[in-house]
């Protein structure tokens, strides 16, 4: 090799600092679009949309994301999901967000209900995406380690809660309900106005005193995502790298096979079904008292059974659900740092026994999970991340639960662990409370 070969290698090879990446864009790409969305913030300039909205959730998350990927040991333990949650959200409370980009984020994520075109894309594509016998094998058991996994997490907290010289009732109702209810709009709130009703106290108190449990419970499930996910790099015998049931099929993805070639058209045609199914769940849902997103789900489900739809255009909705499980996960995270997570009352709940209350009945749950999946042929990591999604804060839960620990794929099942066993909870917690006072 001459000399001049070896100087012309030596300049075209990047420099370590113009390698870097935050997300997908080059490091001097990702400074510049900073810069200017920073100073869009500070004049006053920042549309108050979604495109001001993404701008400043996408940058945020890319850093908090790349920030959660590269520290030793948050990384091991879902350190995305944990920052992209939590320094938002710390933000927030003391008074460093910008209130530019607070509106413009409130808007994306509360108005323009952003957050449900990206789960309605993440199940849709995730349903279609499956070859029927996995499917099918995936509903019917995970109900099993569901059930085992919500009955031990009940008798688990209660104990522990005991030791701590808390009631029953008060460890059941007050902190173990929140945490398996369905998240915050859907577990929390409708529980606070049943509670107001029949302990005549205000709604606002009793909020104020289940959230912290939906969060403690929402971190710990968090971090135990990562855990499995780290364990089952360590044992590839337990894991199906996002697939829950073993099959002994290869060709798990059938048609929508990720190597597939990205067709743009096909991605429109994804998009039309996931919003045309979110739309035709909200729509049956006044009619048979079922929340809409389970009906979606339902129609999913049905649709790919029947095969009434073309294989193309599975494969359409499967890429558009890769498509935004890669590039908006971590914004969907930090909107809900930012807008759902209370920083203070998170801090406020630091106590040994309520942490120790919420953690144990999180992992009651999770390795219940674990065991039990195991036992039925399903993949163990995979049935605990799911089972752990019960613990979550309703569908947006799921969504840091499973980026957590890279199993995206999982969200239909993880909706119906978190939505059906929330909104069971809810009802027999109900019901249990106008017996117990």
């Amino acid at each position: 090799m001459t000399d001049t070969t070896i100087k012309l290698e030596e300049t075209t090879q990047p420099s370590t600092l113009a390698a870097l990446k935050i997300g997908p864009l080059p490091i001097t790409v990702y400074l510049a679009a900073a810069l200017v969305c920073a100073a869009a913030i500070y004049t006053g300039k920042l549309p108050n949309d979604v495109i001001g909205g993404l701008s400043v959730l996408m940058l945020l998350g890319f850093l908090l994301g790349k920030l959660g990927q590269t520290i030793p040991v948050l990384k091991r333990i879902g350190g995305t999901a944990i920052l992209c949650l939590f320094v938002p959200a710390a933000l927030v409370s003391y008074g460093l967000m910008p209130e530019t980009a607070l509106k413009a984020i409130t808007t994306t994520f509360r108005t323009a209900n952003f957050q449900y075109f990206f789960i309605a894309c993440l199940v849709a594509g995730s349903i279609l995406g499956m070859p029927h016998r996995v499917l099918v094998q995936g509903f019917i058991r995970m109900f099993v380690p569901l059930l085992v996994g919500t009955l031990c997490a009940i008798a688990a907290g209660i104990a522990v809660g005991l030791l701590f010289g808390h009631s029953p009732k008060e460890t059941f109702f007050f902190v173990i309900i929140p945490i398996i209810g369905g998240g915050l709009a859907e577990g929390v709130l409708p529980l606070s106005i049943a509670y107001a009703e029949m302990l005549h106290r205000p709604q606002a108190e009793l909020v104020a005193q289940m959230v912290p449990a939906a969060l403690l419970g929402n971190v710990v499930a968090i971090v135990a995502a990562g855990l499995l996910a780290r364990l089952g790099e360590k044992r590839r015998d337990l894991t199906g790298q996002g697939i829950l049931v073993k099959t002994g099929d290869n060709d798990i993805l059938g048609p929508a096979r990720a190597d597939r070639p990205i067709d743009l058209g096909l991605l429109g045609a994804g998009i039309v079904l996931s919003c045309v199914l979110f739309v035709l769940g909200m729509v049956l849902a006044p009619y048979t008292g079922i929340p809409g997103p389970i009906l979606m789900i339902v129609s999913a489900v049905a649709l790919k059974l029947t095969k009434l739809l073309p294989a193309e255009m599975e494969l359409g909705a499967y890429q558009i659900n890769k498509f935004m499980s890669t590039n908006l996960t971590f914004a969907i995270l930090v909107a809900m740092g930012t807008l759902l997570v209370s920083w203070q009352q998170l801090v406020a709940s630091f106590n040994p026994g309520y942490i120790a209350v919420c953690t144990t009945t999180v992992l009651a749950m999770v390795a219940s999970g674990f065991f039990v999946g195991k036992w039925l042929n399903m993949f163990p990591v995979e049935a605990a991340i799911v089972t752990a999604c019960h613990s979550g804060l309703g569908g947006t839960g799921d969504v840091a639960i499973l980026g957590a620990a890279d199993r995206m794929g999982l969200m239909a099942f993880a909706q119906i662990a978190t939505r059906v066993g929330g909104a069971i909870m809810i009802v027999i917690a109900t019901l249990a409370m106008k017996v117990a006072y």
